[in-house]
């Protein structure tokens, strides 16, 4: 992934498209190919650093970022301590998010968000109780 406000240009995305470990990238990030990632932490645990393995990929570290190879290192190795290796071979992205987080409120905007609630349920049961002495009263003149 780019790092902070790093972007790629157009031709850093068509240069590295045709990266055999590329599965897709924008001008954001990277996505890389499963077996890519695979084959990276074998040769962590064989000791190689993650810029080595990155280089030896042919990766430019200069495009990508010098930080990427850890990072991307570091979310591989958690991802396979808790899914194993199909954690690595499936996309990951969206599966099982619950979305952002909800901001904090203050207090003042959660005492207007319950009041509005309580007329709209006021509102609810003033009409809910018209439409029942309706239907009363329609049946009293039915019969």
């Amino acid at each position: 992934m780019a790092t902070g406000e790093q972007r790629f240009s157009e031709s850093q995305i068509r240069q590295m498209e045709d990266h055999a470990n590329v599965l897709h990238i924008t001008e954001r990030s990277i996505a890389y190919q499963p077996t890519f990632k695979l084959a990276a932490l074998k040769a962590y645990q064989e000791g190689k650093t993650p810029a080595e393995i990155f280089r030896e990929a042919g990766f430019n570290l200069d495009m990508i970022g010098r930080e990427n190879p850890n990072r991307c290192l570091k979310r591989w190795r958690k991802t396979f301590a808790s899914q194993g290796e199909a954690g690595l071979l499936e996309e990951q992205r969206g599966k099982g998010s619950t979305g952002r987080p909800a901001a904090e409120q203050s207090m003042e905007k959660k005492l207007a968000q319950a009041e509005a609630r309580i007329k709209l349920l006021e509102a609810e049961n003033d009409f809910l109780k018209k439409f029942e002495a309706l239907e009363r009263q329609a049946q009293q003149n039915q019969c």
